[in-house]
């Protein structure tokens, strides 16, 4: 299975198992001496035949397609991070598309001079007069964290230390900056470094030969009931959902006015196109095809306020100076009840609270403890909601995903699918039946 991660699982003693799907009464699992299960029951082909790669992936393929396939009125796709994500065939990141957050944080060390990149020399190293900015561990001792942001390899060289969290690092970092008394300049500096650093970070544009944003947009679209709309929520910055809608024509309706200069306007949401069709006496309306709400609830590379403050602009992102974006910091909460972000929020709430709705999520891990529970109360509250996790790990070990999982266990309708967006989610969705 080209392109993933095995996370195997010890059983008590047992040969390993990595799970590939769960529901309420299913698990599919291989063993780490390549073995296939169901529950705990090993899967045999024709004959007592060993079982083959492509059975299982079918067998998958089947039990993800029973699981969507149930004319939902409302399908809403939920993607993180992992989303922009691609990988190689050894699962190995692509640092040209989408970062993890521990990769954006070995950047700015990089760039602060914390370490060295891989000619053996940091950024900052080459600067003859004293650095502008403070390195990242400079500020990690100033805001008292305890966190080393790097460790010693053998040979005695710093490395980065992937314990390092960068969100609860800044969530730190904006909490102190209110009591700063010495060197404020330089802090605060630093602080629009790490910022602007981040958003470097995430600026990449679609890739059709490497990202499936495009296919999973018309695999989805085609399971919507007329006259709703397939709703994207995403929490990331980039624009790789607006470019691939673009190249197949589909049409979003980003909460932005269709005006020479677009503003905020959470009214579009609710709209749809209606076709006039004349000479003909008739109640029934033709909407148009291949409409998609997309609801960017922690922003976005091509928003920027207006020059009066009072509108939220929509630009091209070489256009925008400072893009209105809530930085993976504890501060987002706060953020979370400004403008658009409220609104944004809001309507994904709704959307929840829909009956006979799917949602699917995609790279999305829970560890957003703001979004895992507005999920978590819509899947307790919501008889009539579907929920089908990807993940290119099944089994993460955190109280969210854990929260998830045993609801799965107590029969809500929740399954979980080892799968990432850009490797192999649209096969087992279908992709097949689509152009």
């Amino acid at each position: 299975m080209a392109g993933e991660v095995e996370v195997w699982e010890d059983n008590q003693g047992e040969i390993k198992r990595n799970k590939y799907f769960k529901s309420a009464n299913l698990e599919l699992s291989k063993s780490e001496d390549g073995k296939y299960f169901k529950n705990d029951e090993e899967l045999r082909g024709d004959d007592d035949k060993s079982y083959t790669e492509g059975q299982f992936n079918h067998l998958i393929q089947n039990e993800v397609m029973s699981f969507v396939d149930n004319a939902y009125d409302n399908i809403v796709l939920l993607a993180g991070a992992g989303a922009s994500v691609v990988t190689d065939e050894n699962g190995d990141i692509n640092s040209n598309f989408g970062k993890t957050m521990s990769m954006i944080a070995e950047n700015i060390a990089i760039e602060l001079g914390d370490i060295c990149n891989l000619t053996g020399q940091g950024l900052l190293d080459k600067l003859v007069e004293p650095s502008p900015y403070f390195k990242l561990q400079e500020l990690a001792d100033l805001i008292k964290y305890e966190v080393n942001v790097t460790k010693l390899l053998d040979e005695g060289k710093p490395s980065f230390n992937w314990e390092f969290n960068l969100e609860d690092f800044l969530s730190n970092l904006i909490t102190y900056e209110q009591f700063l008394s010495d060197d404020k300049e330089k802090f605060i500096r630093t602080k629009n470094k790490i910022l602007d650093l981040i958003k470097e970070n995430t600026n990449y544009s679609f890739d059709k030969e490497n990202m499936k944003h495009a296919k999973i947009l018309k695999i989805l679209s085609r399971k919507v009931k007329k006259p709703n709309k397939l709703s994207i929520i995403t929490t990331n910055y980039d624009t790789l959902f607006e470019e691939a809608s673009e190249m197949i024509g589909f049409t979003v309706l980003d909460g932005f006015t269709f005006s020479y200069n677009p503003y905020f306007d959470s009214d579009i949401f609710e709209w749809n196109f209606v076709k006039d069709i004349p000479n003909v006496k008739t109640n029934e309306l033709e909407y148009k095809k291949n409409i998609v709400n997309l609801l960017k609830i922690h922003g976005s590379l091509t928003w920027e306020k207006a020059e009066n403050g009072n509108r939220i602009r929509r630009k091209n992102k070489t256009n925008v100076d400072v893009p209105i974006m809530v930085f993976p910091s504890s501060n987002k909460y706060m953020q979370s009840y400004e403008e658009p972000y409220f609104e944004l929020f809001t309507k994904f709430q709704e959307l929840l609270k829909r009956p006979n709705t799917l949602l699917i999520t995609t790279g999305f891990s829970f560890a957003d403890n703001h979004i895992a529970k507005m999920v978590t109360q819509a899947i307790k509250s919501n008889a009539g909601l579907a929920v089908l996790i990807s993940d290119y790990n099944i089994d993460q070990a955190h109280h969210n995903w854990e929260e998830l999982d045993v609801l799965r266990s107590t029969h809500y309708r929740i399954a979980f699918l080892k799968a990432t967006l850009n490797d192999n989610l649209t096969n087992y969705l279908g992709e097949s039946y689509v152009d």
